[in-house]
This record gives C-alpha cells, structure tokens and sequence, in this order.
C-alpha cells in the first residue's frame, strides 16, 4: 500500500506548512529537515542556563521534536540536572544503569554485544501507563563510521494520512506491552528480569499536551494489537501505519561525534538507532523525562 506521501507525479501530496517564527535570542538553531530536528549552538550546558535560555529549548524542541547539541562536556550530574529542568526524571523499567544511579541509564554495545540499544522503529517505553515525555541521550563514545540515529515526525505521519484513515483511526486505543520486548533482553549486562512489565492501552492518535498537534501513536516496537478490532484488521492496519510512518519523507539522520547529546520527544517522534559500526564501541547515558498519559 503507497503512503499519500508518495502518491502522483507532481512530487509527494504531503506538504507541511512551516509557520515563521520569531529569532531566538539567546541559542542558534539549525534545522536538519523543515519537519524534524535541529542542531543548537551558542549554548554550554555544563553551566547553569538562564531562564531565557531554558525558555527557548523548550521552544525549539517543541518546534523540531528533536534537537541536538555538540561538544559538550558535561557530568553525570550535569546530565541529570539538565534532565530536570524538563520535568521530574523517568526510570527505565528494564535497563541497566550507572551503579547508585538509578536515572542515568546505560547506552552501550561493542565487539562482544548481542545487539544495540534501540534498533527498530520506536518511541521510549510507551509500554507505561504515562510514558517518558522525551529522553536526552548523550554519546562519550562513538565509533568510527556508523552509528547514527533517525527520527520521524508522527505529526507529519499523521497529517500525511487520507481523511478516510483518520476517520478510522479517531477514537481507536491500542495496547502497548513490554513484556515481549524486556523480558531476557538486558541479560548480557547481568540484569535479572521482573516478575512483570508495564503494559497500557493509549489512543492511536494522540494530540500533544503543548503543542495541541495530532500524530500516530504506535510503534513496531510495544504496540501489540488495536483494541475492539478483528486480530486480522489490526494487523492489517498496523503494518500500514509502521510503512507509512517510517516513510523517509517524515525523517532526519543524526550524525554523532564524541560529546554530542540528542533530546528527543517522545509524545510526536520515533526513532531508530543503526547498528552499522561493529565491531566498534558506541557508548554514553541516557536521562529520561517523566510524561503524562496520552490522550
């Protein structure tokens, strides 16, 4: 099945209105793709930030869904208190974390790994009854070549869709279980399973509590089934949306260098990491902001 995005011979349907906006005052921000991501400068965040300066991260993730910071020297602590300014902090229900620190989690794999972090299409643990609101990777070590992330805009997902399939789609939930996808998986870095982890049932199309926009809320990754719907519809429809939302259209590539940071919201954005770089060492922490339940 062909996405709207890419139907008819006059370029893609898909259009996305880019409003002006007023300049920033105190960051420079550059955008990857008119739709998705940023890379910002002219800001140092290992020392405390002004008021203004939080203000306009906040912006700027809100207007690009993902934003990116480069040569950053920071602390584990910097880390966490930069994490805070965002909200309260989210603890991984499954992953390995620095000893003592609970909210700094464990980004790792090299030459003796069974897999990376993060390889297919998904949004953070939305598994959870409130899902992670956004995550801030930081990368000390990178490989040679390789290794970068993607991201895609389920905003853009959204608006790309026919009003027919949002029609279907208005009102529909999906359970999201992660149990299928923990359970064993953090066993080469010693990390014991849970008698049990989350599972929750949120709306296929959730509208972002800042911004007011709708975008696509499943993900090849938790979401197991649409709730009130033949198991042979859900599949059907599901395997369109994961095709249709990961269309490159909706995306931007992230290129990492040592002490780069990426933050990244996960009420609008998806995101794969590429496994490209063995056998090569790809590792750093990630923080993790607490969110709210979708609607």
């Amino acid at each position: 099945m062909q996405s709207n995005a890419m139907r008819g011979n006059g370029g893609p349907r898909y259009r996305h209105s880019v409003a002006e906006s007023a300049p920033y005052e105190t960051i420079r921000v550059d955008k990857l793709t008119p739709i998705i991501g940023a890379e910002i400068d002219g800001i140092d965040l290992s020392r405390p930030l002004t008021n203004r300066q939080q203000d306009e991260l906040h912006r700027a993730l809100a207007e690009n869904l993902v934003i990116f910071f480069r040569d950053q020297a920071i602390t584990p602590d910097q880390h966490v208190a930069f994490g805070r300014l965002f909200g309260d902090l989210h603890v991984h229900p499954a992953a390995p974390h620095e000893p003592g620190r609970p909210e700094l989690m464990i980004i790792h794999a090299d030459k003796d790994s069974p897999r990376a972090n993060g390889e297919g299409w998904h949004t953070d643990v939305s598994c959870d009854v409130e899902p992670p609101m956004g995550s801030i990777l930081y990368i000390k070590t990178c490989p040679p070549k390789g290794g970068d992330t993607l991201f895609a805009s389920m905003y853009a997902a959204y608006e790309a869709l026919s009003d027919r399939m949002k029609a279907y789609l208005e009102g529909l939930t999906a359970i999201h279980d992660g149990e299928q996808v923990y359970r064993g998986l953090y066993a080469n870095h010693g990390v014991v399973d849970k008698a049990s982890y989350p599972r929750a049932e949120h709306p296929v199309v959730r509208t972002h509590p800042v911004t007011g926009r709708k975008g696509l809320y499943v993900n090849r990754g938790f979401t197991r089934g649409l709730v009130g719907v033949p198991r042979d519809e859900s599949e059907g429809i599901l395997r369109y949306l994961y095709e249709h939302m990961e269309n490159p259209l909706f995306q931007c590539r992230f290129r990492w260098r040592a002490n780069s940071l990426a933050f990244w919201d996960n009420r609008c954005a998806q995101h794969r990491a590429m496994w490209d770089y063995w056998p090569h060492t790809r590792s750093g922490n990630r923080v993790t902001v607490a969110g709210d339940k979708p609607f």
